[in-house]
């Protein structure tokens, strides 16, 4: 098996964004008089498309407001405190130079929109080190599904199991391991059980390239 393709997770894995979700969802919906804490968000929203996020605090929470007005709400706040605060997470600049060093592909797998990408790209300069970029927007069906994941290798012309993915998330965990891609992980709460199906568990970028240079 050759590992020729390297595919990344956007939020929490190359910017330090779920801070960011978390608090315009927590600021959104305190607008229409709905309390929720970081915890709510973790559990109902992490590594989900923004069109599920809007639609689970509409359902839970039975608010008269559109679904989609409330996504709007919430990109714009996010792509704003990307924009002013965003700072990339540890690795990732030593990563992308291995990378392409390496002469591996490199893509971009996320559940976030074109917004959010874009914002994320112009913050850390980093949109000329991706060869494809896909967001789960564009398929029927986001993370845990492994549209995306799968979306990649048809542009990149590989096979899913030449792929080596990068998550952050147990949805996107899953997502990566239904494509039959080799997982890599670096979880918020390393404890939690449900990343023991990943391939492989890291601490940071950094113990990820010196993973990848042991391979090699």
């Amino acid at each position: 098996m050759i590992l020729n393709t390297f595919i990344f997770d956007m939020d929490g894995v190359i910017i330090d964004s779920e801070p960011f979700w978390r608090q315009a969802q927590i600021d959104i919906l305190a607008t229409y008089n709905v309390t929720i804490t970081v915890a709510d968000c973790m559990e109902h929203s992490m590594g989900k498309r923004i069109d599920d996020i809007a639609l689970t605090w509409c359902r839970l929470h039975a608010l008269s407001i559109d679904p989609k007005e409330l996504e709007q709400e919430i990109i714009a706040a996010v792509a704003n405190l990307i924009a002013t605060k965003g700072n990339a997470k540890k690795g990732l600049y030593e990563l992308l130079t291995y990378l392409k060093t390496a002469n591996f592909k490199i893509a971009l797998a996320t559940s976030s929109s074109q917004p959010i990408i874009q914002a994320v790209f112009k913050r850390l300069s980093i949109e000329a080190y991706f060869d494809v970029v896909c967001s789960a927007d564009e398929e029927v069906y986001g993370k845990p599904h492994p549209a995306v994941y799968l979306k990649v290798a048809k542009k990149l012309n590989v096979q899913p199991t030449n792929c080596l993915v990068l998550e952050d998330s147990v949805t996107g965990l899953i997502s990566a391991k239904a494509a039959s891609m080799t997982t890599l992980v670096i979880p918020e709460d390393v404890s939690d059980p449900r990343f023991s199906i990943a391939n492989y568990i890291f601490d940071s970028m950094l113990t990820v390239v010196d993973h990848l240079k042991q391979r090699s």
